[in-house]
């Protein structure tokens, strides 16, 4: 079972993680529900498309676009449809 962790708090698990260079995409129904608040960031990867992120909120902080998932990735990606990943402090393990 690979856990997603910030701020003391367990924010996702799943044993249906997808590893794409070195991240670990997780299932969005496997992140605790209240977890993720939209942002308006965006970047483009030239191979898995445009990354939207999402804010982390657990024990009582925020953690700023430390979540992001491929809405439509490109067919070289798109084993991660559906999915998110974390950074930004958030410990995967």
């Amino acid at each position: 079972m690979v856990k997603a962790i910030w701020n003391g708090e367990t924010i996702a698990e799943s044993d249906d993680t997808v590893v794409v260079e070195g991240n670990h995409y997780f299932p969005l129904g496997s992140v605790r529900p209240g977890v993720l608040t939209p942002s308006s960031t965006t970047s483009v990867c030239p191979w898995k498309g445009t990354a939207e992120y999402y804010s982390v909120q657990a024990g009582g902080d925020e953690n700023r676009d430390a979540a992001w998932y491929y809405a439509e990735p490109k067919p070289a990606a798109a084993e991660i449809a559906g999915r998110v990943a974390f950074w930004k402090g958030v410990k995967v393990a």
